[in-house]
């Protein structure tokens, strides 16, 4: 039931750890003390190191790092004991662990940046607007003065329709109507795009063009 907090401190053996075992226990708490608490100086460690003394040692050790629980309650002193090694881990590497992001929270912010990729844009750039103009008379789009309505509406045409129409009629063209008409897709994407890689965070877009 320790095995992942133990893996994370780099114990020596986290899966095959039995913390109802004695010897084991103790065995911890020494590698526990010499490797991330250090409470005592280690010339003071003596009685910890012999695992086979008596318990008062240990018992003394707990009470001296305020441990809540005794020798006696060996799984809950070792969570307790995890706890604080974990703290103090953290405590000497905080440089090291202070950028780290989970995967889990990576995936989910990447997929709200795919899924919404037209929320980074900057409208305030000079190029916007007459990039959007370019690309709704290129694809026919009917005007609004939201820009950023008219990019979306650009965008879902793009994406839902235009590659499914030149594949539809790949069968019933020519070669060379064909390629005219995966050109233009192609320039429709990379026109988008290009507005979407060179954009800025702003994520209070509003309504522009007004």
């Amino acid at each position: 039931m320790f095995r992942c907090k133990l893996t994370a401190l780099d114990y020596h053996n986290p899966v095959s750890f039995n913390c109802k075992d004695e010897t084991e226990f103790r065995n911890f708490i020494v590698w526990s003390e010499d490797q991330k608490i250090r409470h005592y100086k280690i010339e003071d460690r003596g009685n910890l190191r012999n695992i086979h003394s008596i318990s008062k040692f240990f018992e003394k050790y707990l009470r001296d790092v305020n441990c809540s629980f005794k020798i006696q309650d060996q799984q809950e002193a070792i969570d307790w004991l995890l706890g604080l090694d974990v703290r103090l881990e953290y405590g000497d590497n905080a440089e090291k662990y202070k950028d780290l992001v989970p995967d889990n929270a990576k995936t989910a912010d990447n997929a709200t940046k795919n899924a919404e990729p037209l929320i980074n844009l900057d409208v305030n750039n000079p190029d916007f607007k007459p990039g959007v103009m370019a690309l709704a008379n290129l694809l026919q789009v009917q005007c609004h003065d939201d820009y950023l309505v008219m990019l979306k509406a650009i965008q879902i045409l793009v994406q839902e329709h235009l590659t499914q129409d030149a594949a539809a009629k790949a069968n019933q063209t020519k070669g060379e109507e064909l390629r005219e008409l995966q050109t233009k897709n192609n320039e429709a994407i990379v026109a988008v795009q290009a507005i979407i890689a060179d954009a800025r965070t702003d994520h209070r877009l509003g309504n522009v063009g007004r």
